[in-house]
């Protein structure tokens, strides 16, 4: 067993707090949160052996092995990470890596060189579904791969929400999860070259950020797919996200339907709604619907038991240049080549 920290007790790391508290892997729970309310109401769901609102306690106390980051804004993901791995704690940080590539390289190097677990939360990889792909792909079902398209769409109250407190793109906030996605199924194959194009008809004039965005990447073996992922759909329950996936390859293809609208339920006062439709996942009583509870508690065996997460921060950079490169294609309108280092920690750039 070991002890775990909870530092950011918002909407994702709620659920992390409150599946470490179930987890027969965790000895100790520990949470800090900024906010008293949620701090109180997460410290009831989770009953932690300490809840405080200053995060460095965490750090300081020597019994904690392993550290979930669940901040906002995005920009405290990289000071808060080096802090915890410089502690010597494992950590799980929720997408994205860092705002910089030097960022991300300086933390990598710090994982690496005190033999830490460190991954990133890219909680996809664990719904079943996406797993399937991956696995079709492996083992040659749809022969080699040809093309890929990935459209992701989430409501506006939740873009509104992410856009008023990061000046960072859909392709930076939504589509990362599936640029993982793919490049994870893709793999060993490598990106090489980015093009995109963004709208801003709606989230332009209030948060100065796209209304989505369309990304199409080129592997180094030219094979190519799509990435769509916009945060503009109109209000539904609460944090409904749609997705619809196709994969064509040499011997086949897979169309796979993530676009929750299997269970819903309508009421005189509501209307019809979408539950167990969220990105993360939710409680349903005595189960979890999503794929973030299983994520958290793949963390906690990989700290447990000594193994390397499916995520590895090498690959979080990876994905960070592919979305760097999307921005940066979509303000010039000219594609943008890439180039991925065979060696997991050196520096990447931008050519």
């Amino acid at each position: 067993m070991i002890n775990v920290g909870v530092i950011g007790a918002g909407w994702c790391g709620g659920i992390r707090a409150e599946t470490c508290a179930k987890s027969p892997f965790v000895n100790d729970l520990h949470i800090a949160e900024i906010k008293e309310a949620r701090l109180k109401e997460v410290t009831a769901l989770a009953n932690p052996v300490t809840a405080t609102t200053d995060y460095r306690l965490l750090l300081e106390n020597p019994t904690i092995d392993a550290v979930m980051i669940s901040t906002t804004p995005e920009p405290t993901h990289y000071p808060i990470a080096k802090e915890s791995l410089e502690a010597g704690k494992h950590v799980l940080l929720e997408k994205p890596i860092a705002l910089e590539l030097r960022e991300a390289d300086e933390l990598i190097r710090l994982a690496r060189s005190k033999d830490l677990v460190f991954t990133i939360g890219y909680s996809q990889r664990f719904n079943p579904k996406f797993a399937y792909v991956k696995r079709s792909i492996e083992d040659g079902t749809i022969g080699d791969p040809v093309s890929a398209l990935v459209s992701r769409h989430i409501t506006r109250n939740l873009g509104k929400k992410i856009g008023g407190r990061v000046k960072l793109s859909p392709a930076a906030m939504e589509a990362t999860h599936d640029i993982d996605f793919v490049l994870w199924c893709l793999a060993p194959r490598k990106p090489v070259k980015v093009y995109a194009q963004e709208v801003r008809k709606i989230m332009g004039p209030q948060y100065n950020v796209p209304d989505c965005v369309w990304i199409v990447v080129t592997m180094d073996d030219g094979s190519a797919f799509t990435i769509g992922a916009g945060w503009v759909l109109p209000p539904a329950y609460p944090n409904f996200s749609s997705t619809w996936i196709e994969v064509v390859g040499t011997e086949g293809a897979l169309m796979v339907d993530d676009t929750h609208r299997d269970v819903y339920v309508t009421t005189m006062q509501g209307g019809i709604q979408f539950p167990i439709s969220t990105m993360p996942g939710e409680s349903v009583g005595h189960v979890y619907a999503g794929p973030m509870a299983a994520e958290t508690v793949y963390f906690l065996e990989c700290v447990t038991l000594g193994r390397q997460p499916i995520v590895t921060p090498e690959h979080a950079k990876m994905v960070m240049q592919v979305y760097q490169a999307a921005d940066l294609s979509a303000e010039t309108g000219h594609p943008v080549e890439i180039v991925v280092e065979e060696r997991p920690a050196e520096a990447t750039s931008l050519v």
